[in-house]
């Protein structure tokens, strides 16, 4: 029996110049977008957010998708560097008002999880879109040349400015991720509780471009 590595269950296949490539070839690239207080607006600000964002969806003719990640905030690097700073501190009152807002925080995370939020917009192109044709799922039939990956690239990155521009006039600040923070992102939700630690290992060089 064949032995079956943990990158055979995942969905891609390489990751390049900030763009997931699937293993049917289809293109995926990660917007990060901000929050917005929308409760703090004022009414006529609200009514102004959300005429902006319906012209958006309505703008759209592809699909996108919308990823709420929700992870407990990680103080170990926090405190431990209070530490370092209550130790070195000379001056007596000051290293005795580190140790209490250490302490203050302390009890603060005592009291329950604080939880972060991201937010971010996925946006695909398939290899299919390019071509104006319907190819079956299949590695033999779909082949992604460099020439075909540079073509889709340009088509993805079109998209990609677009829906930015359309979430920045809703008040929104966008950011394409690069390589590095596609791999950490996908690495992440594997390895949820790694991650809230702060800890990422060195990706090997075959997956990340």
């Amino acid at each position: 029996m064949p032995q079956i590595s943990a990158q055979d269950f995942l969905e891609f296949d390489q990751i390049r110049e900030g763009i997931i490539i699937l293993k049917n070839k289809a293109l995926r690239a990660i917007l990060m977008v901000s929050s917005l207080n929308f409760a703090l607006k004022s009414e006529e600000e609200q009514e102004a957010i959300l005429y902006q964002f319906q012209n958006f969806l309505n703008s759209l003719d592809f699909s996108c998708q919308v990823l709420i990640l929700s992870r407990r905030l990680n103080f170990v690097g926090y405190l431990d560097k209070l530490k370092e700073i209550e130790k070195n501190e000379e001056n007596e009152l000051l290293k005795m008002q580190i140790s209490e807002y250490g302490k203050f925080v302390k009890e603060l995370l005592a009291g329950g999880d604080i939880m972060q939020k991201s937010f971010y917009v996925i946006v695909p192109f398939a290899l299919s879109e390019m071509e104006g044709k319907t190819f079956q799922v299949s590695k033999k039939i779909i082949e992604m040349t460099e020439e075909k990956f540079q073509r889709c690239k340009m088509q993805l990155w079109q998209r990609v400015e677009f829906v930015a521009l359309g979430l920045r006039r809703c008040g929104l600040q966008v950011v394409p991720l690069n390589t590095s923070e596609v791999v950490e992102l996908l690495w992440s939700f594997y390895n949820p509780k790694e991650a809230e630690k702060g800890y990422y290992p060195d990706f090997p060089s075959e997956l990340v471009q």
